[in-house]
């Protein structure tokens, strides 16, 4: 799609309204990517870094307040030690490059998951990105690093089963949202919007608390290619979709 094109599908999604609060993606595809072309998984990864910047700027476009994208994985560590060495340096290289186009586009940054597991190197850029960007105002970007939604949930729970040994909870103050403040998504609002690439029919262990009542839609298209024109369509389809919660569709409740 052109510019123009774009600023005219844009325009036609904020007319429309109903715009999802927080988009989550399975970015998936990279390593088949690069296969097909005879180049190494990490030149997959590199040239998925344009997609990343361009879905980034999509939805600071629009005005949505979060996307968080699942970016490393615990069960990433079991991949050979060359590759998870050469992702590791490309985080840090991608973050220090990157802060300044973020705070352009006036985004904030944060960051969930088992970070104590990751190396040194990478944690203090990433607590140098997210200091130099947490005045902005705009889009939350959220990378889901070494995680995984199961762990997620067992470390919520854990940190309950302590509070309570400790008298300082009660079984009878366990409620969903007391639950939810545990997660590493705490204050983050659910996902409204779930999209996977690569046409993979599955969640991969992200967020499996916070994605219950997500709106999920699945393209064909490897995460290197993916780009604003896709996300577009995504959003154009929710947009159409009657989210109904476990309730009655209110349609039917016009028919009945």
């Amino acid at each position: 799609m052109t510019e123009k094109e774009l600023k005219s599908s844009e325009q036609q999604i904020l007319r429309k309204g109903g715009l999802p609060r927080h988009i989550a993606i399975i970015m998936d595809g990279n390593g088949r990517w690069a296969r097909r072309r005879g180049l190494p998984r990490v030149a997959g990864h590199r040239a998925g870094l344009k997609a990343v910047r361009d879905v980034v700027k999509g939805c600071a476009s629009l005005g949505v307040e979060f996307l968080t994208l699942y970016t490393f994985s615990v069960e990433n560590w079991s991949r050979p030690a060359r590759e998870v060495n050469a992702l590791m340096k490309f985080l840090r290289e991608t973050l220090r490059r990157e802060t300044q186009e973020l705070a352009d586009n006036n985004v904030r940054l944060r960051v969930i998951g088992r970070t104590e597991d990751l190396p040194e190197y990478v944690n203090d850029e990433i607590a140098r990105a997210v200091g130099a960007l947490e005045g902005n105002t705009g889009l939350t970007l959220v990378l889901a690093l070494s995680y995984a939604g199961r762990v997620e949930i067992l470390d919520a729970a854990r940190k309950i089963a302590r509070e309570v040994s400790r008298g300082k909870l009660h079984e009878k103050d366990i409620t969903d949202d007391l639950f939810r403040s545990y997660l590493y998504t705490s204050g983050i609002p659910d996902p409204d919007l779930l999209i996977r690439t690569s046409g993979e029919l599955r969640i991969s262990n992200f967020l499996l608390w916070q994605i219950a009542y997500s709106e999920l839609w699945i393209t064909d298209t490897l995460w290197p290619a993916f780009r604003r024109k896709h996300l577009y369509e995504a959003i154009k389809e929710y947009q159409e979709r009657e989210r109904r919660f476990g309730r009655v569709s209110s349609r039917r409740k016009t028919e009945a």
